[in-house]
């Protein structure tokens, strides 16, 4: 941890966002869970003008190709390298018909047919991922990469895919390289190669963006004191301030430093609104607090639920508190005293979008107590759609079809699914006394923004 002395806590919203608030405060940055994607230092990158230029060689700065999916084909395009760094991991060889090689860590996910695919079959803190076989074919322009200077915007070929022949442990532990882009990818030895779009922020804040994002979090030790202090100028309007936008502030580490109490006090003493969206059930221990502060000024809370089968929890959402868990929290709030919104989110296409899943779902939340419900289907934005196709084709092959044909037009499905889904949610959120107070949520022309950016999900629509 590193223990910071903040001089400003209380951030701005850009103007063009459109959330529906205009200030949030973040006591803490950088994640514990962060993946350590990583590939050999020789590794032969595609870059913007055409030629190619060695991984370990390459800076942020730099222009390189990377690919975006336009109405369900992948297409090229130039993306900035935003963020390179270095570290020591155990090395595998990969090998292609055409005599491509490729060393990377275990966990360096590689587009193939089935999606994306690592060498060892095993992801950060030992979680299952999709392993790449010599039964996989992987993507990209292959030995043809360094005759490409004129490839923006064109699709990647149908036959721009080359079958594995081999993976293996090459049982040491070798320098590798990583870099985060633009497009959340880049092409490596020809072959479409994923990286991790949140390292970039640690940079901004001057610190290692491999190893570092994942074990050194910034805490702002002092965000309550600075707080108050930016809270009490004149010019502060009191608008309502939101918590739980960028990072959760229940996180792991407020267990250890308790710094939402102290900020939780100064917003109610400065007569300001806020909002707090979590997943975690630290919030507990905060709970007479916020009743207090909710005495002064008009305080949400939320919580999102996204899946109500354990079973598939623990296939789709590992990292969280349990649906069991997070529901006893939702109770917890309301016997506080306090409204609970409740974000049913993502709802999954042919998975929990049936009505008698959907109607399970809100009966769960009405007998826990909770006072809204926003219902928003699944977004698939290029990266975890993939990664979601691929977990699709190992554990529900028979929905990869009617997935791509759905997501066909990009990250959002299409307004016939959103009217289907709430002719479905409106009658359910009616019988279980949610329809004054609840929602589903409708596609706008926000939606349509570029895929790096949000949609305003916090908005209860």
């Amino acid at each position: 941890f590193h223990e910071v002395q903040a001089r400003s806590v209380l951030n701005e919203v850009p103007g063009g966002s459109r959330l529906p608030f205009r200030w949030t405060v973040n006591p803490y940055r950088g994640c514990s869970h962060a993946c350590r994607y990583c590939l050999s230092g020789d590794t032969l990158v595609l870059m913007g003008y055409g030629r190619v230029k060695r991984l370990a060689e390459v800076r942020a700065g730099d222009q390189v190709y990377g690919t975006e999916l336009r109405g369900g084909v992948r297409h090229y395009v130039r993306t900035e390298v935003v963020a390179h760094w270095r570290t020591v991991r155990h090395a595998f060889r990969i090998e292609l018909a055409d005599g491509t090689t490729l060393v990377s860590s275990g966990d360096h996910r590689l587009l193939s047919d089935t999606g994306w695919r690592c060498a060892s079959g095993t992801g950060p803190d030992g979680a299952p991922w999709p392993r790449l076989t010599v039964e996989n074919a992987v993507i990209g322009p292959g030995r043809r990469l360094g005759r490409a200077a004129n490839i923006a915007g064109s699709p990647l070929p149908d036959d721009a895919r080359q079958q594995v022949v081999a993976v293996q442990s090459l049982n040491t532990d070798l320098p590798m390289y990583d870099i985060t882009t633009g497009t959340g990818d880049f092409i490596a030895n020809g072959v479409v190669s994923h990286n991790c779009f949140a390292r970039g922020s640690h940079s901004w804040l001057e610190l290692d963006t491999g190893a570092g994002f994942d074990t050194e979090i910034v805490v702002k030790v002092n965000a309550a004191d600075v707080l108050a202090r930016e809270l009490a100028r004149p010019s502060w309007s009191r608008d309502q301030v939101a918590l739980g936008t960028n990072t959760d502030p229940y996180q792991r580490a407020e267990g250890r430093y308790r710094l939402m109490p102290g900020i939780i006090s100064a917003l109610a003493a400065a007569c300001t609104p806020f909002s707090v969206l979590t997943k975690g059930t630290l919030l507990r221990r905060d709970l007479p607090l916020l009743a207090r502060a909710a005495e002064a000024v008009l305080v949400g809370i939320g919580v999102s639920i996204a899946v109500y089968d354990e079973a598939l929890h623990k296939a789709v959402e590992p990292g969280t508190p349990s649906p069991r868990a997070r529901l006893d929290l939702v109770r917890a709030i309301r016997a506080a005293g306090l409204d609970c919104g409740v974000m049913l989110a993502p709802v999954l296409p042919w998975l929990t979008d049936g009505c008698d899943q959907l109607d399970a779902a809100l009966a769960e939340l009405a007998a826990a107590g909770a006072t809204s419900a926003t219902v928003l289907p699944l977004h698939l934005r290029p990266g975890a759609r993939e990664w979601y196709l691929a977990w699709l084709a190992r554990d529900h092959p028979q929905l990869v079809g009617p997935y791509q044909r759905l997501y066909a037009g990009g990250a959002y499905v299409p307004q016939g699914y959103l009217d289907l889904l709430a002719n479905r949610v409106q009658p359910l959120l009616a019988r279980h006394g949610f329809d004054h107070a609840s929602s589903v949520r409708k596609r706008t022309v926000a939606d349509d923004r570029p895929a790096d950016r949000p949609p305003a999900q916090l908005s209860l629509l």
